[in-house]
Order: C-alpha cells, then structure tokens, then sequence
C-alpha cells in the first residue's frame, strides 16, 4: 500500500503523520508555519480535518449538545468548539501547496459527503476516518469508494464496530485500510492504551496497524513502534503557548523531534529477523573462548584437564572438541600460551 510517494507497512519505516486538528487557532500564517515545522521535525505527513459546525452538528445549547464528563472542553457546546477548531476550508488548497513545497504528503479526515467531494478535487493521496465518525457507515462507504486508502481511528470502537468498518471498505472493493489503535481521550492516561491491541488488531483484522495518540509525551508511539505500528498518528503544534482545543496534548517542535528520533531509533534496534553477525562484531569473535595449552608439555605427553583449556582468547581450536581429545597424544613440544590445533596431537 501507498500514501502518496511513501510505502506503508511490511519492512518500511513507520509512516509519522503530524495532526494539525485545530493548532492553528484560527491563524492562516500559523497553520503555514506549522506544516514548515512538521517537516523540520522529521514527520511524513501533515493531516487536516475537513468539516464545518455545520456538517459535524447543529447550533443547539440544550442538554445533549452541551460537552460535559472532565473533558478539556467542558461547558462549550459543540457548536461553539467546532467553530473555534475547524479549518477553513478556503485554506485547504494553500495548505496543500505548503506541504508539496515542503515535500510532505498531506490529507485529511473528512466529516461528510461534502467535505469527500471537496477533497477528491484538491486529489488527496488518502482519507482519514476520526474515532467519533467510525460509525458513520455510509461516509466510510462513500470515502473508500474513492479508492484511496483508508485510515481508521479506533478510539470509540467495540470490535463489532472496528469490523462492521473494515467490512464496509472491502465491499466496495478497497483493501487498502489502515486501523489505528486509539483511545479517545484527551489527554489519554497511560492506563487507558492497551498497546498489546496493535499486534491483534493486525491479525484479527487482516489489515495495517497503527497507533493515534492522545498520550502526553512520546513514550506511547515508542512502544507502539515495537509492537508492530506501522502509522503513528500525533497532535502537533507549532508552540503551546498559542494555546487552542488540542493544545494541552499536542506535541511542540522539540517533543515532535524527540518523538521521531526515538521511534527511528527503535526501528534500529528492532531491525530485522537475522542470525547472521556483522563484520565488526565478527572481528570481536577473537576475544570468544577457544582451547589453550595452559602448561609446558612435550610430544607423547598425554592431553589432560591440567594442561588445556577452554579459556579467551579465540585464537584456538572450538571448545566442543574439548571432551574428544582429552588422552589424546600430543606430536610436538609446545609452550604454555599456545593456541591448541588439530595437527598438535594425535
């Protein structure tokens, strides 16, 4: 599979996508900035969000449109956050320019028909499906039938929905999906990522894993990295001093950075699965454990425990032959310190 010029999954490197989501809090010129310093800060991709108040909901204050719970947003209606966080859609095609200028792939999540229409004219290489819009069958339906890949958050999904999804997707003919294992919750405690999810999602599913992440920091992706994800997914913001909806759980510039290094660095150590040893660790091979005259002897002497052993350096014969020669003869004088061969004994 492909997103844009990038292969996701199998061998490749973790595709870091930086979300935007509201981080620009309102600001053309800091969402401009915001996607230079994604790329500064080692990410693949930048993702969008296209909706309007409009299409996510209606401009209602009663009680079922009223955000309660501890959230970070508690006594705004939707409405009234929406309207703060959207971004504009006049924007889009700007931002775009942007992010091929600076050789980032950029796409977005789209909250309705219109907003997929939308999209499909500014040619994004794929679609982005929120945690909360999982249950909308018929946007999935209708944005996978674009033939585009799909990316799907996880965060409010029973596994009945998480398949119900997939399902959808491949009925009208796309494979190509990406599930994010998430928790939708903002910030999300550690308690709440199950990261052990990844790796069956992966084989439950039949699909690509990868991780969204509401966590603070960058343990979360790091740990999600060893454990199969093939997507990180991380809020991003440009400095949290702008503040703004997301800002409290979106990493800065430098947490970014950091956050990137370290899953590159893990994918070091994981590497891949090999038994074979490198050249330099070869050479090293030398201070391994090889059989050693340990005492002056003579030819016809006797070999005995007292006089080999199996000791560093790596200059004599291999140990397993240690029990076979034991009483064997050697053919020649040899000096304690002396590397043991085949053509000393007899």
């Amino acid at each position: 599979m492909k997103i844009g010029y990038k292969n996701i999954g199998q061998d490749n490197p973790c595709f870091i996508i930086a979300e935007l989501s509201a981080n620009h809090n309102g600001d053309l010129n800091v969402a401009i900035e915001t996607i230079r310093a994604a790329k500064r800060a080692g990410a693949d991709a930048i993702k969008l969000q296209t909706y309007t108040p409009d299409t996510l909901t209606i401009d209602c204050d009663n009680k079922y449109f009223k955000i309660e719970g501890g959230t970070l947003w508690d006594g705004k209606t939707l409405y009234e956050l929406y309207g703060e966080a959207y971004t504009p859609w006049e924007w889009h095609k700007r931002l775009f320019e942007v992010a091929e200028e600076e050789g980032l792939i950029c796409f977005s999540s789209p909250f309705d028909f219109t907003a997929v229409d939308f999209l499909e004219k500014l040619k994004v290489p794929a679609y982005k499906i929120a945690s909360f819009e999982i249950q909308d069958i018929p946007l999935i339906e209708y944005a996978a039938s674009k033939g585009k890949p799909i990316i799907i958050s996880t965060g409010i999904a029973e596994e009945e929905d998480i398949q119900l999804a997939v399902d959808t997707c491949r009925k009208v003919g796309n494979n190509d999906i990406i599930l994010l294992k998430c928790t939708s919750s903002y910030p999300a405690p550690l308690e709440l990522a199950n990261l052990n999810t990844i790796p069956d999602i992966k084989k439950r599913y039949k699909v690509e894993v990868g991780f969204s992440d509401h966590t603070y920091g960058s343990l979360a992706p790091t740990v999600a990295t060893t454990l199969g994800a093939k997507v990180i997914e991380k809020h991003f913001i440009l400095d949290k001093s702008i503040g703004g909806p997301d800002a409290d759980f979106s990493l800065d510039v430098n947490e970014f950075t950091e956050m990137v290094n370290k899953v590159r660095d893990t994918e070091k150590l994981l590497g891949k699965v090999s038994y074979e040893i490198s050249e330099k660790v070869r050479k090293n091979r030398k201070f391994a454990r090889s059989l050693f005259v340990v005492d002056d002897v003579k030819a016809g002497d006797r070999i005995t425990k007292d006089n080999i052993r199996s000791i560093r350096p790596g200059y004599g014969l291999h140990p397993k032959y240690y029990n076979d020669i034991l009483g064997k003869s050697f053919l020649i004088d040899i000096e304690k310190g002396t590397p043991l061969s085949k053509d000393m004994f007899l």
